[in-house]
């Protein structure tokens, strides 16, 4: 692996965890952006890698989003060429090949809940507090905010979230399926890295079938969506660990995937 600066990367049992340090609120600088995507390519390619945790440094505030000072001094071509950065890099969340979990602890705002949107799961704290703030300062979010919150939680939530700008606490988040799951704060990354070492456990290339065809699918119409499955079904079908995994069932064993 590649060092950056404000980012710490450790591979455990098949699981990276990806951890920002950027104190003392972990604001997504455009360096921050490019080196996370960066390290996310890195870990797509890395094939003793299964599954990645996401999170950042502290208990008070998982990120603050992006710089406002930053956003303030740009000038229009300054801000678009800075919101496609960000745009980007939650793809890339979205385009790796394997689970990507993020384990949120503390304030998750603006930019923030965009790219934890981007991730596969969400688990959080009890102490979590989720808002999209844009709409007090003149603007709405435009990481992606305003597309992947309604696929998730549905529109009316999502336009609660947005229009009025207030913080929802973790009991809310998981009400409306914003996160998968709350912990308390000590337990957030233990929690999240157990989810992952047990996605570790199940077949690689099965799980990137299923990751792809869910993204893809929600694209599109339900013919289309029902023809990428077959197609990866049958890819999946191929592998030596749908042989493996048949053979386990069959003879009442665990199975031993390899990623092939």
């Amino acid at each position: 692996m590649n060092t950056y600066e404000f980012i710490e990367v450790s591979i455990n049992n098949n699981v990276a965890l990806v951890n920002l340090n950027h104190p003392p609120l972990n604001i997504l600088t455009e360096k921050i952006m490019k080196d996370m995507t960066s390290v996310l390519q890195e870990l797509d390619r890395n094939r003793d890698v299964r599954a990645i945790v996401i999170s950042t440094e502290g208990t008070k505030t998982f990120t603050a989003g992006v710089s406002i000072d930053q956003m303030n001094a740009a000038d229009p071509l300054g801000i678009q060429e800075f919101n496609q950065n960000f745009r980007e890099f939650a793809r890339w969340i979205e385009k790796v090949s394997k689970p990507v979990i993020a384990a949120i602890t503390g304030l998750c705002l603006g930019g923030g809940v965009e790219f934890s949107l981007a991730c596969d799961f969400r688990i959080c704290s009890d102490k979590t507090k989720f808002a999209f703030p844009e709409i007090g300062l003149g603007i709405i979010p435009g990481g992606g905010g305003t597309q992947r919150l309604p696929r998730l939680i549905g529109k009316n939530y999502a336009k609660e979230m947005i229009y009025f700008g207030e913080m929802i606490d973790a009991e809310k988040a998981l009400e409306i399926q914003l996160v998968n799951k709350v912990t308390p704060v000590e337990e957030v990354v233990s929690s999240a890295i157990e989810w992952a070492e047990k996605l570790a456990q199940k077949p690689p290339v099965a799980l990137r079938m299923a990751k792809e065809v869910i993204e893809e699918g929600m694209q599109v119409d339900l013919d289309t969506g029902l023809m990428l499955e077959t197609k990866a079904f049958g890819v999946a079908h191929a592998t030596h660990d749908r042989k493996e995994g048949m053979g386990a069932f069959k003879e009442k064993r665990k199975p031993v995937f390899v990623g092939k």
